[in-house]
């Protein structure tokens, strides 16, 4: 267990961390917050995406960037970083850890995609990280890969540590048995805030 405590929000926080879950019904909890893109991401973003998101939709290039968050036509570059608590330390090794990635892999694939295709749906671009590769999921022509520890740390300021060539990144509350990935938007905040703040409430415990 990681007793390393940030604070409950940064600067970039717009939502600060919950637990969500897709179906009410369901069990498979991902903690998700929302957060404007903030500066040391920006070129991480760049690089990741090029200028994708201003080819989606025909509002694109109408699009009115803007400073004031409050204002709620504005589009936004923002992230949606979710984490999911794992059932073994991912840190271990063994088919019970794989078998344990692939399911983790599965709830958030399942989740980014309903996720940017509601956002799509509304006209907004939207795209989220392949956790295995570290690529975008719909983005086409892009290679550059994404590091979810570096995000998470400049994020949620949560922490990390060097084990030999890996970075592994510590839940404050879970340790390293934590599975980071990443959801991107271009979109006023108060459409994607709205979407977080009406997914099922995921278990308190």
């Amino acid at each position: 267990m990681a007793n390393n405590q940030p604070s409950d929000a940064t600067s970039s926080t717009l939502v600060t961390p919950r637990l969500v879950r897709l179906e009410k019904s369901g069990n498979d909890d991902l903690e998700c917050s929302l957060h404007l893109l903030p500066k040391p991401l920006m070129r991480e973003f760049g690089h990741v995406f090029n200028d994708e998101y201003l080819k989606f939709g025909d509002s694109a290039g109408d699009a009115v960037m803007s400073d004031d968050v409050n204002d709620s036509s504005t589009l936004r570059l923002l992230a949606i970083p979710t984490n999911q608590r794992a059932r073994e330390d991912l840190v271990a090794v063994g088919d019970h850890i794989e078998q344990e990635k692939d399911r983790l892999l599965n709830v958030f694939i399942a989740f980014g995609k309903h996720f940017c295709e509601q956002l799509r749906a509304k006209g907004f671009w939207a795209d989220y990280i392949d956790p295995c590769s570290g690529l975008p999921m719909i983005s086409l022509n892009c290679n550059k890969v994404y590091s979810e520890v570096d995000g998470m740390e400049c994020l949620l300021n949560y922490k990390a540590y060097n084990a030999g060539f890996c970075k592994i990144l510590t839940h404050p509350k879970w340790g390293s048995a934590v599975y980071p990935a990443t959801i991107f938007a271009h979109a006023p905040a108060e459409v994607v805030r709205s979407m977080i703040e009406s997914l099922p409430a995921g278990a308190t415990a």
